[in-house]
């Protein structure tokens, strides 16, 4: 089967084959679950959640760490079964590990003291009783992951979700199922007892199925538009939704900044796994002072990057294939686009496009309607502009209708920069660096959706607030009763008057 095909098709009614990028093998045969079997899955889940909630914070934590020891254990299983199913290199595989295995170990260690009653603020008219703040599982969460981050992706909402003391049904991508079953299985090994961590495979129709099947919240990762399908089929049961969506993040280099440290983060995060990363670099914003520097830089550390097969004697190329097909389309569009336009092409060009391997381009001159400023490219390309000043590269980073990650590279203004980016998140002298820290929120705004995953957000994402107002004793006259006697209000009035009457 030629590799420029569709990786996952259907091989019957009921199954279907993930086939690795670079060459076609078949990496694994799965079920195409029907809407009957995903409803039987989250009734299942249903009744693990009441057992799993039955732990306690200490007995989760036990266990997700166990998940996490058993995932350690099984980490080159899991690296060659990413690098043959999603394409990238192993060392790409195992930062994406590493990362999903320190996310995953905060969630279980921190859950209980985010989640645990504790008074809040009081009230005047109530000043007997004591107001109380919980956070409660939700029940059931429903998990639709990315291709391109098959571990470290879905395991920010899994991770938390289950910390959070909710079961989890996860429908990996149709493009990376086998990865899916084994965080699942792995998971099995530390938690045998019930269903806590279930996975359903198949198309869209098991992705539609499961926000109908219902679960108490679902989590999606991946485009706008098939966002904005989610919702909808979310709509009809009232189910809650968190979006992580795309992308088209710029990077902004002022005249102070360390041009080296900067071209060099520009061209990683721009194309390290082939670009197919929702918070990758895809604009740059340079100070006219150090334009020309920067570009001479980029050009020098992109110009040696190839993309190509994973090796098994481990003389790999520094990027893999383009995990869908169809993406590598969309990328020769845009540089033909742009290139139409008047761009340049520094790097590579039109020939970098050699399915499915797309070589890194980097592209100067590009005019701000051309569609790689416009849409995301999701691909190893990097449109470079030039600006007069930092203002001006605020201003037009924030023309994106999409708002995820940023990046600024710079002393004296970079941090102020990075405050006005509208984006839910922004890296000062470093790129997707946001991402590496448990404690910190993950989404975005716009276009890329709504809800974080990571941190103390994240983790409430998957739970609901409980309010409790338990008094403490009885007092003579209750303002909040009909036998209050008439001189209650009269004295309430005065001491309202003395706490706000002026105003401050």
């Amino acid at each position: 089967m030629s590799v420029t095909q569709d990786r996952a098709r259907t091989s019957g009614d009921q199954t279907f084959d993930s086939l690795s990028p670079a060459t076609g093998e078949v990496v694994g045969t799965f079920p195409v679950h029907t809407e009957a079997e995903v409803r039987e899955a989250v009734q299942r889940a249903r009744k693990a959640s009441q057992w799993w909630q039955g732990l306690g914070h200490d007995g989760r934590k036990q266990r997700l760490l166990a998940f996490a020891g058993a995932l350690t254990r099984r980490r080159e299983e899991l690296l060659d079964l990413v690098s043959r199913e999603n394409g990238k290199p192993q060392v790409d595989a195992f930062i994406e590990h590493l990362l999903a295995i320190e996310h995953l170990a905060w969630a279980a260690k921190h859950a209980h003291k985010i989640m645990k009653p504790r008074r809040v603020g009081g009230s005047m008219l109530l000043a007997n009783v004591t107001p109380i703040l919980e956070y409660q599982p939700l029940g059931v969460v429903g998990v639709i992951g990315p291709w391109n981050y098959p571990v470290f992706t879905p395991m920010g909402s899994i991770a938390y979700a289950l910390a959070a003391g909710n079961a989890v049904v996860f429908k990996p991508s149709e493009y990376t199922p086998a990865i899916g079953v084994f965080l699942a299985d792995t998971f099995r090994e530390a938690v045998p007892e019930h269903p806590v961590f279930q996975v359903v495979t198949g198309f869209g129709d098991t992705g539609a199925a499961l926000c109908r099947a219902g679960v108490d919240k679902l989590a999606f990762t991946g485009s706008a538009p098939t966002g904005r399908k989610i919702m909808a089929a979310c709509a009809e049961t009232l189910t809650p939704v968190l979006l992580e969506l795309g992308g088209n993040d710029a990077l902004i280099v002022d005249s102070d900044a360390d041009i080296t440290a900067a071209a060099s983060a520009a061209v990683w995060g721009g194309c390290s796994n082939a670009g197919q990363t929702c918070i990758g670099v895809e604009r740059v914003y340079v100070v006219d002072s150090v334009y020309d520097r920067f570009v001479d830089e980029v050009t020098r550390v992109a110009s040696p990057l190839r993309a190509g097969a994973q090796r098994a004697d481990g003389d790999n190329a520094a990027i893999g294939p383009m995990t869908m097909p169809k993406q590598v389309d969309i990328v020769k569009a845009h540089v033909d686009d742009a290139l139409e336009r008047g761009a340049r092409a520094v790097v590579g060009g039109a020939e970098s496009v050699r399915a499915p391997f797309i070589d890194p381009v980097v592209l100067i001159d590009v005019p701000d309607d051309a569609r790689m400023m416009r849409e995301e490219t999701f691909g190893p390309v990097l449109a470079i502009s030039r600006v007069a000043n930092i203002d001006e590269a605020v201003e037009k980073a924030n023309r994106s209708s999409y708002g995820l990650g940023a990046a600024v590279f710079g002393k004296k203004r970079a941090y102020d920069a990075a405050r006005r980016l509208r984006s839910g998140m922004a890296s000062v002298n470093s790129v997707l660096s946001f991402a590496g820290f448990p404690s910190l929120p993950f989404g975005g705004v716009g276009e890329s959706g709504f809800g974080r995953i990571h941190g103390e957000d994240g983790l409430k994402e998957f739970t609901r607030a409980k309010s409790i107002a338990r008094q403490r004793f009885s007092t003579p006259a209750e303002m909040m009763s009909f036998d209050r006697p008439a001189w209650l209000p009269k004295v309430a009035a005065k001491l309202g008057d003395l706490r706000y009457g002026r105003g401050r």
